[in-house]
């Protein structure tokens, strides 16, 4: 197969634009060929082996199994991140979180990522403020094994601790900073999902009940305001469709509470204030 051919492969599915992103990350990571290769041709000059493994991948990602979990990564915030299907894929949105943690507190500070999934979070947080003690909760036995092998191999230094966020511990001023991308697609929504995030990625860190799409927020916002310092910041990901009611949520609780818009414009992260 050529690259076009497995551009057009996947088009009908992907579209054309993403669908070259796809083959693209594909021959790159997998077979080591640069945007020069593929276009001198050396796709098609694979060996036996090569060829098979690659229709094997592409025959994957045909059955919209994500690209990410086929190749066993994804990238976040300039680092690469192993991730496995039980693991939440991370998305380059969420990492405008990150400089928002850097703003959040004076040096040193303690951070609590709540809900870790894959550890990009915490794992980037704790290499980008090294004065940071940083601790990452998840109930996913599986994410927590994915998130400890992601922070050894990039060296990072962060207590991660298996942790329903919904019955949290009784914690008072342990934090300056609490960050959280929580389960925040509802039910309903699902019909408007592709089927490679629907199959594949993990229902228990994508979806809430229809009868209360703040379940996570509310139950992280409760334990903030006995957990965090005084002075503290809860930093959310939030559902654009409820950014109105997570704020008076908030507000309702005590903070001091602003929506922020993603690099699309859309209302998508809260930062709150006590």
């Amino acid at each position: 197969m050529t690259y076009n051919e497995l551009c057009r492969r996947l088009s009908p599915l992907y579209g054309e634009g993403e669908a070259r992103a796809i083959v693209r990350m594909v021959v790159e990571d997998e077979f080591g060929l640069s945007p020069t290769d593929i276009y001198m041709g050396k796709v098609n000059q694979l060996s036996a082996d090569e060829r098979a493994n690659l229709e094997e991948i592409v025959a994957r990602i045909a059955n919209y199994e994500p690209v990410q979990y086929v190749l066993g990564h994804a990238d976040f915030s300039g680092r690469r991140f192993a991730v496995a299907p039980g693991v939440l894929i991370p998305r380059p949105e969420t990492a405008l979180l990150i400089p928002m943690i850097g703003s959040a507190a004076a040096r040193p500070f303690t951070l609590l990522d709540i809900g870790t999934g894959s550890g990009c979070i915490a794992i980037t947080a704790a290499l980008d403020y090294p004065d940071a003690t940083v601790t990452a909760w998840d109930i996913s036995d599986d994410a927590l094994r994915i998130a400890r092998v992601n922070a050894t191999r990039l060296g990072a230094q962060v207590c991660f601790e298996r942790q329903d966020a919904l019955a949290p511990p009784a914690d008072t001023a342990l934090w300056d900073v609490i960050v959280s991308n929580p389960p925040y697609i509802c039910m309903s929504e699902r019909a408007e999902m592709s089927p490679h995030v629907l199959d594949h990625e993990p229902a228990t860190a994508l979806f809430v009940p229809d009868s209360d799409p703040l379940l996570f927020y509310r139950a992280i916002a409760r334990y903030a305001t006995r957990a965090l310092k005084p002075g503290g910041t809860l930093l959310f990901e939030i559902n654009a469709l409820y950014a109105s009611e997570t704020s008076a949520m908030l507000h309702a609780l005590g903070f001091a509470a602003s929506v922020e818009r993603d690099q699309y414009d859309r209302p998508r992260f809260i930062i709150a204030r006590l």
